[in-house]
């Protein structure tokens, strides 16, 4: 008797984070099929405008059994999410903080460690004024990775000044611009996705200031876009595609009926190129 077909769902609220400017998510869902492929499961993506859409996707889900799990991305900290796949009983994985899961399996990055690692990266070389473009305040590992810096800034006497955008080129652009505009002073600016790098070296250029002469620029995430930047951008690098393998893993696990576990992703680390000096 033929198996019926499995399939995992993944939801996002922001199209360039799948469809457009950023490739993190395209590398995420290469490493889920590299492992649920072979398994027998498809993935489904479905890009919705906004959270109450994305809920009232896993409810139609579970209503007609479109799909066997789900991998929940971008979590609040207390997010009803959480709670709204358990009463429909979807198996679930967590990106993000095991704080953020309540009891659902996560596959986890240090993010608040990997942020005082750019910040020291950087004050090593120097730099006492550093601005940094974080994604929104609303994300529990936002609000982790300004933790990490301000308390690494702390520890080594530096300034940071804080800048909010969306992750994508607009927002990073617009928020360069605001750390400019400020009188602040930074040196170096750190942007938490490669998107809104690219669009500080941008702002950067038609404010008539040089890359890293006048200011150095880091990316969150590594990418082909970093590395054909001119100047190439500095990037804290992580193996996105490594972690759509162990968020994979842990779906077909949860699906089996699996404890919850904590799966910890690889250490990410900087990659040093022309945008820093």
């Amino acid at each position: 008797m033929t198996q019926p077909p499995r399939r995992v769902g993944l939801v996002l609220t922001r199209a360039s984070r799948v469809l457009g400017e950023e490739p993190y998510y395209h590398e995420f869902i290469e490493g889920l099929e590299r492992v649920l492929t072979p398994a027998g499961v498809s993935v489904l993506v479905k890009v919705v405008t906004d959270r109450p859409a994305e809920s009232e996707t896993y409810e139609r889900w579970a209503a007609e059994d479109r799909v066997d799990g789900v991998v929940l991305v971008d979590l609040a900290p207390d997010d009803d999410r959480v709670g709204l796949v358990n009463r429909l009983h979807l198996p679930a994985v967590v990106l993000g903080a095991p704080s953020t899961a309540s009891g659902l399996p996560t596959v986890w990055t240090d993010d608040a460690g990997f942020a005082r690692e750019v910040i020291r990266f950087l004050a090593e070389r120097g730099h006492q004024v550093i601005g940094h473009i974080s994604g929104p305040m609303t994300f529990a590992h936002t609000q982790l990775r300004r933790g990490g810096a301000q308390a690494e800034a702390r520890a080594r006497g530096v300034r940071l000044v804080p800048a909010v955008g969306d992750y994508s080129y607009e927002s990073g652009r617009a928020a360069a611009g605001e750390l400019i505009a400020t009188g602040a002073g930074p040196t170096a600016i750190v942007c938490d996705n490669d998107v809104m790098a690219l669009a500080a070296l941008d702002a950067l250029a038609e404010r008539g200031l040089t890359v890293p002469g006048d200011i150095s620029v880091v990316a969150w995430d590594d990418s082909a876009q970093c590395q054909l930047a001119v100047p190439a951008l500095s990037a804290m690098s992580h193996d996105v595609s490594r972690i759509g393998e162990l968020a994979a893993s842990a779906l077909l696990d949860a699906m089996a009926g699996a404890a919850p576990a904590v799966y910890e992703a690889p250490a990410a680390h900087i990659v040093a190129r022309d945008s820093t000096r």
